[in-house]
């Protein structure tokens, strides 16, 4: 029968030139790529109590008609159709746009069935369809596709009909029997049936149910099989660190380290001994105190007579991991240096030829790293900060410098767990989740933009006692299309708002790198007092006296830029301040700013935000790690992901998966994807 499904859906009755041309237009171009269109939601005309019926939710009621319609021609081919009809109850309104005709055939006394979008204050129905008669033999749901071109939804659903009735109950089966009788799941048939063409709403929701299980099953396999391969197939370091040279340099720290940090260094101490490669992401909130972490891995790998490397996206970020790493380092004898584009050509080659002879033991930089002429004596770890900031190909080269090193990613924006095993299903995932002890909650407040003068006199009460501020704008300059605040005109304004009190400075990303270096050098060294900035201020840049931060406009920001912004201040032992200056319109809006309001926790921001936002644009359109799905969403069928993720582990350790013949389409779909071979195809 997989002949009849590779066939062109031209083999289908009632397809001709044009009708193929616009079902190619949306990758259908067999009997199979058709019937494996799902609809994204059905048409609900089950009969509904418009006293149980939320507003602005669509409703199917059998009513009798009232009243004569009356028609209001709003211009060309515009009209609209209005008349009065009782269902049970409740007399209602029906409004129809550009149905003229129906003027002819509507009398009072007739009883009809209407579907539409029911107003509940207004109480009226703007419909959509209506049915002359009771409703009786009609269908309770329809399948709606995303169609283009002149395509119908009628008449696919007809080719659909004709495909599924042709292709009968000899379609093979891809889920083996134990599986979906553990899960009590529906027969591929039978879920076909019920995805395109469900008997009611229970049918309906048991197909989806069987093809989100079998979509997020498959695609952890995949990740699984990926990662296995990786662990078999890439031989690593095991490197014996010192453990008792560790635990003195823990004495050593100014502070205790949290539960977490100590829970992940463990994780990481453990990947170092292994015979495997790490291939491990680091996740922690702003300020969990990512760097000593990251720290006592390269510490580790020193002990054991290996070289370290810690790239970062800029040359702060590089700088200030150094001057971190000089004051934990330099007493006890590390060799740590830093190389970035501004080291002058002498320095430079004095550097490197330390570097390739051993005598700099942890090398902290930039791209600057990934130069050619960049080479190590004996490189075992290697750390590059804000992962997402580097390319697969940068990244690369920075572990190639090394014989197969352990390698740990770093990133500050904390990342759900559906989302970490999804698009990081392939590594090993840390998470610092606890901030240290002692540190001070920023306080965050949500102000309307006529509130300014006092947000303004609250800035000026920190300044005075000589701490610094941030001014977060979205745009840079003025926009016709959007009244917002853009930082050129917000840094006038307080330029002359604060006159010769205190210096405002202005940094967007139109200015060149040494310029927005220059900048932010400026105000980590406290010679700018108010930091007049778009998104462009970077994560992880650490200025202490920073204690108050204004963002413009903030209803324009995503949940998660919102919490990183408010994470540059905070970090010193000062309290610090949030103001998010907003009018947000929507409701998700609203939603946002008091979701900032009521929690610090970066990691229930990120649900919330995945919630509000959904896992299309939680990483943005240009994420290539997020895999698409048919019928799957990963944020509400959680669950049924972290299910699949553990019956995917456990299956590949199993030797009936690679025995069985009931398990062959799941091998063979392995096959076809290289995961089996360690290719990650995205």
């Amino acid at each position: 029968m997989n002949e009849f499904l590779s066939q062109p859906v031209t083999q289908l009755k009632g397809i001709g030139k044009e009708t193929t041309e616009h079902l190619i237009a949306i990758g259908i171009h067999t009997i199979g790529d058709l019937i494996w269109t799902f609809p994204y939601r059905h048409e609900d005309f089950r009969l509904k109590d418009l006293t149980e019926t939320p507003h602005n939710e669509r409703v199917t009621i059998e009513a009798r008609v009232e009243s004569a319609p009356t028609a209001l021609f709003l211009g060309k081919n515009k009209s609209r159709l209005q008349f009065s009809v009782l269902a049970g109850r409740h007399l209602v309104k029906v409004v129809f746009f550009n149905q003229n005709y129906l003027r002819q055939k509507l009398t009072p006394g007739m009883v009809i069935t209407v579907t539409g979008k029911w107003d509940r204050g207004r109480q009226v129905i703007v419909g959509s369809t209506v049915n002359f008669g009771p409703k009786t033999e009609q269908v309770d749901f329809e399948p709606v596709y995303s169609l283009k071109g002149n395509l119908q939804q009628k008449r696919f659903r007809k080719y659909m009909r004709q495909a599924l009735d042709s292709l009968g109950a000899e379609i093979a089966e891809t889920l083996p029997a134990k599986i979906r009788e553990d899960y009590k799941l529906l027969s591929i048939v039978d879920a076909l049936e019920g995805v395109h063409f469900p008997i009611n709403a229970a049918h309906a929701k048991q197909a989806r149910r069987r093809f989100v299980y079998e979509e997020l099953l498959q695609f952890q396999l995949r990740i699984q099989a990926l990662r296995k391969a990786n662990k078999e197939n890439e031989k690593g370091l095991s490197i014996a660190y010192d453990v008792n040279k560790l635990r003195e340099f823990i004495t050593t720290l100014p502070y205790d380290l949290t539960g977490a940090q100590k829970r992940v260094v463990n994780e990481i101490c453990k990947d170092l001994k292994e015979p495997q490669r790490m291939n491990r992401l680091l996740q922690g909130d702003v300020g969990s105190g990512k760097t000593v972490v990251a720290a006592l891995g390269l510490y580790g790998a020193v002990t054991a007579g290996y070289q370290g490397a810690l790239m970062a996206p800029t040359e702060i970020l590089a700088e200030q991991h150094a001057e971190n790493l000089h004051a934990w380092f330099d007493d006890i004898g590390v060799r740590v240096a830093l190389l970035s584009g501004s080291t002058k050509a002498k320095a430079r080659r004095e550097l490197l030829a330390e570097l390739a002879t051993g005598n700099i033991d942890i090398l902290i930089g930039t791209h600057a790293l990934i130069q050619p002429d960049v080479v190590f004596e004996k490189l075992g770890f290697v750390i590059t900060d804000e992962q997402h900031r580097f390319g697969v190909e940068q990244r690369r080269i920075l572990r190639d410098k090394g014989e197969n090193p352990d390698v740990l990613f770093m990133t500050a924006t904390p990342i759900p767990r559906t989302l970490a095993i999804t698009v990081f299903g392939e590594m090993d995932v840390s998470i610092i989740d606890e901030l240290p002890a002692g540190r001070k909650e920023i306080e965050t407040h949500w102000m309307k933009k006529e509130q300014l003068s006092s947000v303004l006199a609250k800035m000026s009460m920190e300044l005075e006692a000589g701490r610094q501020a941030y001014v977060i704008c979205p745009l840079i300059e003025e926009s016709d299309k959007l009244d917002v605040h853009n930082a050129v005109e917000a840094y006038e304004h307080l330029a002359t708002y604060f006159g010769s009190r205190f210096k405002v400075g202005l940094m967007h990303g139109r200015l060149h790198a040494d310029e927005k270096d220059s900048v932010m050098r400026a105000f980590s060294d406290g010679e700018i007092h108010v930091l007049v900035s778009t998104t462009v201020v970077e994560v992880g840049v650490n200025v202490p006296n920073a204690t108050f931060m204004t963002i413009y406009d903030a209803e324009r920001f995503g949940l998660a830029q919102l919490h990183q912004l408010r994470g540059r201040v905070g970090r010193g032992e000062h309290q610090s301040y949030c103001v998010l200056i907003a009018d947000p319109k929507s409701d998700e809006g609203k939603e946002r700013m008091t979701s900032m309001t009521e929690t610090n926790d970066g990691f229930r921001l990120a649900e919330k935000d995945l919630e509000l936002r959904g896992a299309g644009d939680f990483f943005g359109k240009r994420q290539s790690g997020l895999p698409e799905f048919k019928m799957a969403d990963l944020v509400h069928d959680y669950r049924a992901l972290e299910t699949a993720r553990q019956d995917a582990a456990r299956l590949l350790y199993d030797n009936t998966f690679w025995s069985d013949v009931e398990y062959a389409p799941l091998r063979n779909m392995l096959e076809v994807s290289g995961a089996l071979h360690g290719e990650r195809i995205d």
